[in-house]
């Protein structure tokens, strides 16, 4: 693959790379250090105190958005590689492919139909007997035929679940 980087996402990866090493940390160290030797001289002024305060705010400040831009860069590269084991795998639902995608309520259905295949799985105790919640069903229904009336009328919701 080309580099098609700009200068500025080349600097800001640099900087992530060097600001979570042993030297950052060390440098971060001998300030800290060279800052305390300090106090002395300037008498514990307000003036030194503030030069702390200042420099470690400003610091944080643009911290916060070097890790915001590495986690989102690590996120969506984990969220390509789920992809693409999804879409590889045969028998995989391509429905939770871009699963981050979807609304904070489309995610709860998601989660709850994937419960419900969890707790059918239980119930037959096979956890990897079935890829989806309709092939779960569906196997469900033809093990046991009183069953299927049952699971019928459970999606009416004329039957609570256990």
């Amino acid at each position: 693959m080309q580099d098609h980087t700009s200068a500025l996402e080349r600097f800001a990866h640099r900087m992530t790379v060097w600001t979570g090493s042993t030297t950052a940390f060390v440098a971060a160290l001998c300030v800290l250090a060279a800052w305390l030797l300090t106090g002395p001289i300037f008498h514990w002024s307000d003036t030194w105190q503030l030069i702390i305060n200042t420099g470690t705010t400003i610091v944080t400040f643009l911290m916060v958005f070097l890790i915001q831009r590495a986690q989102n860069k690590d996120s969506l590269a984990i969220h390509i590689k789920l992809n693409e084991l999804i879409a590889a795998k045969h028998g995989a639902s391509n429905r939770l492919l871009n699963v981050e995608e979807f609304s904070e309520e489309d995610l709860r259905l998601l989660h709850d139909v994937y419960a419900r295949l969890f707790t059918m799985a239980r119930r037959d105790r096979d956890i990897g007997a079935a890829h989806s919640v309709e092939e779960a069903e569906e196997r469900s229904a033809h093990k046991t035929p009183s069953r299927k009336n049952t699971l019928a009328l459970r999606r009416k919701g004329s039957v609570p679940n256990r």
